[in-house]
């Protein structure tokens, strides 16, 4: 599972880790949350939902001595091409509230695919538990349909024939909206010139899609989450298939 890449700092760590590193003390207007037990909640409540999924892969990363917190939790349905992935972050030292996204990863490749508003608490403020609790619920239920969106999305990407000016021009696009950074332009180039996986090698918006969220694996850890759901909008804003309904 790559969905992450970690040059930035951040490092990889097995799940019980998480338990390792010290919780910050609580006080009157701050109430930290437990990597570990985030994590653990997350885990359990995913598994009630998503009854007809199961988990295939975790991820986590941490960065500033584990002080924040990036992790995926992947579910796979039946035989499907597309994972429900569960993206989630949180912090110590007050740099990012809690955020979570749901969206799909391709197997072949394990990028993703984020559609949706990051459910994010602003404080680390007392009762957060209740209020994160209720917010992962809510979230996870709308999983599904979020998960549907992107499927119909994809078929309808694999259709839509792309050329090489179709993708050199919408790469300047993506560039000029500060989706892709000047570093990222050469990895989409080279993964839709040179696909490294056979399924991309046919010429449509889904190949070129994928070549994005290819590059999307450099950017920061504490990036990932916006820049992948804001290339979806773009996308969907340029071939249309943004307001499709489950």
């Amino acid at each position: 599972m790559e969905g992450m890449m970690l040059h930035r700092g951040a490092i990889e760590v097995k799940r019980h880790d998480l338990d390792l590193i010290e919780l910050p003390e609580e006080t009157e207007s701050y109430q930290p949350v437990s990597h570990y037990q985030l994590t653990d909640r997350l885990l359990t409540i995913s598994r009630d939902i998503l009854t007809d999924y199961c988990l295939v892969g975790e991820k986590y990363a941490l960065a500033r001595q584990g002080q924040q917190l990036f992790a995926m939790l992947q579910f796979k349905k039946e035989e499907a091409d597309l994972g429900l992935c569960i993206a989630y972050r949180n912090s110590y030292d007050r740099s990012m509230s809690v955020g979570m996204a749901i969206g799909a990863s391709v197997f072949i490749c394990d990028n993703l695919a984020l559609t949706g508003d990051i459910a994010v608490m602003r404080k680390h403020t007392k009762n957060i538990w209740t209020t994160l609790e209720d917010l992962a619920i809510s979230t996870i239920y709308r999983s599904k349909k979020n998960y549907r969106t992107i499927q119909i999305a994809a078929d309808r990407m694999g259709e839509i024939p792309f050329s090489n000016a179709d993708a050199f021009s919408t790469l300047g696009i993506l560039f000029g909206q500060d989706i892709l950074s000047p570093r990222q332009i050469p990895i989409v180039r080279d993964e839709w010139l040179r696909p490294r996986h056979d399924v991309f090698r046919e010429r449509s918006a889904w190949s070129f899609y994928n070549a994005c969220t290819e590059a999307l694996k450099s950017c920061p850890p504490n990036a990932i989450m916006e820049k992948h759901i804001r290339l979806h909008d773009e996308m969907g804003k340029r071939l249309q298939f943004g307001q499709l309904e489950a």
